[in-house]
């Protein structure tokens, strides 16, 4: 079963398209070979950007929300991965314990929790929801928009583990981005599966570094495919020392955005298709920013 995906842009993406579908063979097995040097994220979710011959990433978040959105149809596929990951990591897991954003009462991060417990549920694992916020000291109910019903329990911990009243999990999968820091009560949990790890957290992880690491593998990944790694690679640029609120340092951004959009201009002239170039003139460009430990980013015309 192939996901069919819903997109506001649904035309070709012309030569790069055509690229991939060609070298589908190649692809598969050059992820094999991949995975089996680097171990790959539990889950995630990947924003992407269809220009109409550039297709790039632009976020990556390693603690992913929006379950919810998920058809009916794509459904099986997230339990089918699900059962994967699992068997790879810990083939005996029965209980598995979710651990939420702290204070996110929102009805829709809400839905989110849901669809994931249900998720896991359909794999064969007991999951619930066990929530180290302070202001949840006894099991708490809460309602979804749907009429169903969402069960954050306390987590209370022991000398190696955490886990809930009459539940011991042998895993832990995040849902907290910890860009607030890590908090002690997840520390040194010796005897337990802990997915994501604690240092692809906001606290430790950098956008600009991601972004640098990931350019290496594009640029592996294009020659593999014969093309230039700038379709499938964002320019990027740190800028530090910014303050939006009072407008210090702002020089220092107007700079970088100057300097990136020459390049993508000075890329595109150098494209080898002509086709690309003519489809590139005359759109709207756009800058995405945000801060380097995670916050949510900006889009500027």
């Amino acid at each position: 079963m192939v996901p069919h995906l819903i997109t506001a842009l649904t035309g070709p993406i012309n030569e790069l398209e055509q690229r991939i579908i060609d070298s589908m063979p190649a692809i598969e097995r050059w992820f094999r070979l991949e995975w089996m040097e680097h171990t790959p994220p539990f889950y995630s979710s990947v924003d992407i950007r269809n220009s109409g011959f550039k297709l790039a990433p632009v976020d990556t978040n390693l603690f992913p929300g929006n379950w919810q959105n998920l058809t009916d149809q794509m459904l099986p596929l997230a339990v089918q991965a699900t059962m994967a990951a699992i068997e790879k990591i810990c083939p005996e897991a029965r209980n598995l314990l979710i651990i939420p954003e702290n204070h996110n009462r929102n009805p829709s991060y809400l839905s989110n929790l849901a669809q994931l417990q249900r998720i896991f549920k359909m794999a064969g694992l007991n999951a619930r929801l066990g929530s180290i916020s302070p202001d949840i000291k006894k099991p708490t109910e809460l309602k979804l928009p749907n009429g169903e019903t969402v069960l954050l329990e306390p987590v209370l911990r022991t000398k190696r583990r955490i886990g809930l009243k009459h539940f011991d999990p042998c895993t832990i999968l995040l849902n907290n981005d910890l860009s607030a820091g890590v908090p002690g009560i997840l520390e040194e949990l010796y005897e337990q599966y802990l997915l994501p790890p604690l240092h692809a957290g906001w606290c430790t992880r950098r956008k600009s570094r991601h972004f640098q690491s990931y350019e290496d593998v594009a640029k592996r990944f294009g020659k593999l495919l014969g093309i230039d790694h700038w379709l499938i690679h964002p320019l990027f640029a740190k800028a530090e020392g910014l303050d939006f609120s009072e407008g210090g340092n702002l020089g220092n951004l107007a700079e970088q955005v100057d300097a990136l959009l020459t390049r993508c201009v000075a890329n595109t002239r150098n494209m080898a298709s002509r086709k690309a170039l003519r489809h590139r003139q005359g759109r709207q460009r756009y800058l995405w920013h945000g801060r380097d430990d995670g916050a949510r980013r900006q889009r500027a015309g």
